[in-house]
Order: C-alpha cells, then structure tokens, then sequence
C-alpha cells in the first residue's frame, strides 16, 4: 500500500490560491463600497445644488417690490435644474368668516411664495424639491 506524501510546492500553490480568493471577495466588497459612496456624494451634491437654486429664487420673489401674484420659470445654467415660482393669495385654514371679513378691510394682505426645482438625481430619476414662504403684502390700489 502505498501512502500520500504532501509536496512542500502543492502546499504554497493551495495556500496561494486561497490568499488570492480571499483578496478578489475582500477588493469586490471595498469597490462596490467605493461606488456606493460615489453614487451618494454625486446625489448630495445634486441636491445641494438644487436647493440652493430653490432659496435664492424664493428670496428673489418673496423680495420683489411691490409683491404681487405672479408665476416665473426658468432654468439654471447648466439646462438640466428647473424652476418655477408662484406667488399666490394665500388664506390659513380653518378662517371663520369673520376674520376673512376683517382682513378685507385691511390695506395689506398674506402671499404663499412657493418654488418648485426639478433636477436629474443619478439614483432615482428625476426628483423635485419645493419651498414655501408667506409674505405679508399692501394691496393693490384700486
């Protein structure tokens, strides 16, 4: 009968190729790691960017003198952020009648600035970020 002797050489080949497995599962799990973080710092950025624009188009509406209804949109430099921002009468819920009767006979008057920014998000299509302010207003003479 004759028994198996291990080779010193089969033994660093098996060893080697263990090492190798362990370090191509070890590399796939750090560069799907990498892209991931990628893919969030890209989104982050997106968003910054967009709500950036968001701001400033609010305060550029909500500062206009006099504030009056009105709608605009536009695009940012780039072509690929939008925006649109209303300026509408704005009533809080739940007025009772009376209340609505005595703001008429005020001179002034509440406006709801709102800006709605569209922008190309890499993970999920196409988002939208609005905000909203209310603004107190004179209204118009007639």
């Amino acid at each position: 009968m004759r028994t198996a002797t291990r080779s010193p050489a089969r033994d660093v080949l098996v060893g080697s190729l263990a090492a190798f497995v362990i370090l191509a599962l070890v590399a796939t799990a750090l560069f799907r790691l990498f892209s991931g973080s990628l893919q969030n710092a890209s989104a982050a950025e997106e968003w910054s960017r967009a709500l950036m624009i968001a701001e400033s188009q609010l305060e550029v509406a909500a500062s206009a003198l006099p504030l009056k209804e009105t709608t605009e949109r536009g695009v940012d430099s780039t072509g690929s952020i939008q925006w649109e921002t209303r300026v509408v009468p704005y009533v809080p819920p739940d007025t009772s009648p009376d209340a609505e009767r005595a703001a008429e006979l005020l001179g002034t008057r509440l406006l709801r600035v709102t800006t709605d920014v569209r922008f190309p998000a890499a993970i999920k299509g196409e988002r939208t970020l609005s905000l909203t302010t209310v603004k107190l207003a004179q209204k118009a003479l007639q």
